[in-house]
């Protein structure tokens, strides 16, 4: 079984790896430290309930945890990935809608903050203080939003569904870190809504087909992981 979670790894990083490396999550110190801490409370019983999920669904189930780390890999490798956008901005994908699908929106939420928190230590993306916001727009409400359209679709077309929940589960994390921005930098003269305006522009020229590539590709992962692991999967639905 391992074997196959490597091969499915190694198909990801193919279609993820990039020469860019630039930083994107919202950086070390950006926010103000009232927002930084309203968005630790707001992320807090989410990360809390999917760790209660991770402990009841992989006891004494080495595979599922196997899986889990597929997930987190996927994700750490499709967020690390930066791509340029307008103004010096830049996008990337998210990689969480896949853990989503497979674990549900709790889970993933613990997924993101070990991919932030490492992702801050290691490669400068993001920062300890602005964990929590970005914990809660790409680990809480885009996989809230994956998952929803997963349920929601699966039973008329599964690969449609697989990937519509990866991209508009995308789309979601950059327009809740707008909202995040702009709540924070309201403009001077067209207050919060003229700001979150001009947030989502800056995003949305690269984001877009981000967020079309990520549905392709989380759609072929998903499909070597029902073909490869559905033992695991069913266990999960038994969970």
């Amino acid at each position: 079984m391992s074997k196959k979670y490597i091969f499915i790894m190694c198909i990801a990083l193919t279609f993820s790896l990039s020469t860019n490396a630039y930083a994107m999550h919202i950086a070390e110190g950006f926010l103000p430290p009232v927002w930084s801490e309203v968005y630790f409370v707001l992320a807090a019983p989410f990360v809390i309930k999917g760790i209660r999920q991770i402990r009841k669904g992989t006891r004494n189930k080495k595979d599922l945890k196997m899986l889990l780390g597929l997930a987190a890999a996927y994700c750490f490798v499709l967020s690390a990935m930066k791509l340029p956008s307008v103004t010096g901005s830049t996008s990337h994908p998210t990689g969480t809608g896949l853990g989503a699908i497979i674990f549900g929106p709790f889970v993933t939420s613990v997924v993101s903050v070990i991919v932030l928190l490492f992702q801050a230590l290691l490669l400068a993306h993001g920062g300890i203080t602005t964990l929590g916001a970005n914990v809660f727009s790409m680990g809480i409400v885009g996989p809230i939003i994956s998952y929803l359209v997963f349920i929601g679709l699966k039973s008329k077309n599964k690969k449609a569904a697989v990937f519509l929940a990866a991209m508009l589960g995308d789309l979601t994390t950059y327009l809740v870190t707008s909202i995040q921005l702009a709540l924070a930098f309201p403009s001077t003269t067209g207050g919060v809504l003229h700001a979150f305006i001009k947030f989502v522009s800056i995003f949305a020229i690269t984001q877009i087909p981000l967020a079309i590539v990520e549905g392709i590709i989380t759609s072929i992962i998903f499909e070597f992981v029902e073909k490869s692991a559905s033992k695991e999967l069913k266990d999960l639905s038994e969970v």
